[in-house]
């Protein structure tokens, strides 16, 4: 199995808990024979660079400099992220499994990679805009969610870290409980759960 994981921050870049948790993800996938690409961000730390564990990690910026906000830095940066995650399926000769969108950063471009080259993806849900800004209903709140949204409904699986986060993706998007999976990162279990996640994934895409 090939996969692609989206993930705006990870080490050196750390901005809260994400950066950690897909480090650890990405090793553990990698002993587990899966091969794994990163692609993320950082600010002049760009290009392919592969870490001693075995992780193949492509790293951009955002060619656009100004932003009046992170929405604007966010979909202008996602470009990038497909022409990066587009340039490892090709290297890997087509032969990608899926996508795993850490957050809602990256759901644009995953959504574009799944309708431009079949690439079924998982929405790795680590916050929601509700819970960040709670009731704030502007405009720009609005937008993210409509992002969020789009993530729920496009991805093939959603995973959750706990059982009120199932409830709350199902309260707030109504998205149907039997395709939200509860992965505990804590649990001793929690890789084997993610690995029947990721084979449940690849093997629809490669059944349709």
């Amino acid at each position: 199995m090939q996969v692609i994981v989206f993930s705006w921050e990870f080490p050196p870049r750390i901005v809260g808990q994400l950066a950690n948790y897909v480090k650890k993800l990405a090793v553990q996938l990698v002993k587990n024979n899966i091969k794994t690409y990163v692609v993320t961000y950082h600010d002049y730390l760009t290009g392919q660079q592969s870490e001693p564990e075995g992780i193949k990690i492509y790293r951009v910026t955002n060619p656009v400099h100004t932003h009046i906000g992170v929405l604007t830095w966010v979909l202008t940066l996602n470009q990038e992220v497909e022409r990066a995650a587009a340039d490892i399926y090709y290297d890997a000769e087509k032969r990608i499994d899926l996508i795993d969108a850490h957050d809602w950063h990256f759901i644009p471009a995953a959504v574009t990679l799944k309708k431009a080259l079949n690439i079924p993806f998982i929405y790795s849900v680590d916050s929601l805009e509700e819970h960040r800004s709670h009731g704030a209903n502007s405009p720009f709140n609005m937008a993210i969610k409509s992002i969020e949204w789009l993530g729920m409904y496009e991805a093939k699986r959603v995973t959750v870290k706990s059982e009120w986060m199932k409830n709350e993706v199902f309260r707030i998007y109504k998205v149907p409980l039997e395709k939200v999976k509860v992965i505990n990162p804590k649990s001793a279990v929690w890789m084997k759960e993610i690995l029947e996640v990721y084979e449940d994934v690849a093997g629809d895409a490669n059944d349709a």
